[in-house]
């Protein structure tokens, strides 16, 4: 009785160490803006699974001259399953034949925000008006590294009329997130996609910049050419951009694609 339960038990644990090793495994690049809504859907759909696939992510940022942005890593030999990132950043590795043609998938879209240091007092920046108020009176500005901060160092200062007046006290941020410096106290106030804004702790959300003067990031996916799994990379796309995980994805300060209206072309890609 002993032996055949010991025998049951070894057939068993063969079974498990087997169906381990067979599992498949998914290396996923992702930029910082669809990150938050990603750590909430990858255990569900990694659940959804069992045993049958294993996820590894690895974050950078999409663009930039950091050893760590995903384009950097591509370039440098890393390989890839999936690639999440600002839109037009996927267009640009998909010239340069780093993804699968028609695999691209739309995710989301994010908007700017900003944020103060948590205990401060939150200033009003719902007019054009009194964010250009509130941007000539900061002592020190931050933006992202990213498609955002592009946008808000090039064409949000100039369209606001006060480029010149805070160009010494506006300070592009590398690597971190703009959230994380204004937590540590660095500048005043800092300006990046809502989804990377929410996420961190020691700071106080303001809001979104203006209507009139907002610019929307394309977050997108695709299957990287050098996948082993296409065929899974792309139904983990599929999932992403599902009805079903819409919720989720709001949730994180994203937009559902779907009930986005159309931006113009210069404006519609970020982080």
């Amino acid at each position: 009785m002993k032996k055949q339960l010991k025998q049951t038990l070894l057939v068993l644990m063969l079974c498990v160490v087997s169906n381990h090793s067979l599992a498949k495994e998914l290396t996923v690049m992702i930029s910082g803006g669809f990150k938050a809504a990603w750590e909430k859907l990858e255990p569900q759909y990694a659940a959804q699974n069992g045993n049958t696939l294993k996820i590894k992510t690895v974050p950078g940022p999409s663009m930039g001259q950091s050893a760590e942005a995903i384009p950097n890593r591509l370039a440098a030999g890393e390989k890839a399953d999936v690639v999440i990132m600002v839109g037009y950043a996927l267009d640009n590795l998909a010239k340069e034949g780093k993804i699968l043609p028609g695999t691209r998938t739309e995710l989301a879209d994010s908007k700017i925000g900003a944020v103060v240091k948590a205990g401060n007092s939150k200033p009003d920046i719902s007019s054009n008006e009194r964010l250009s108020k509130v941007l000539l009176s900061a002592k020190s500005i931050a933006y992202s590294d990213s498609a955002s901060g592009r946008y808000v160092q090039e064409q949000l200062f100039k369209t606001l009329g006060i480029e010149q007046q805070v160009a010494a006290k506006a300070h592009k941020v590398e690597k971190t997130p703009v959230g994380e410096t204004v937590a540590r106290g660095q500048y005043e106030i800092g300006f990046q996609q809502v989804s990377e804004l929410l996420p961190v702790s020691g700071v106080a959300f303001i809001g979104k910049i203006p209507d009139d003067v907002q610019y929307a990031t394309r977050f997108a996916g695709a299957v990287a050419a050098s996948s082993a799994s296409p065929a899974e990379a792309k139904a983990l796309l599929n999932y992403l951009s599902s009805k079903q995980v819409q919720p989720i994805v709001q949730s994180t300060g994203l937009d559902t694609v779907a009930q986005q209206k159309t931006n113009h072309p210069a404006r519609s890609s970020q982080k």
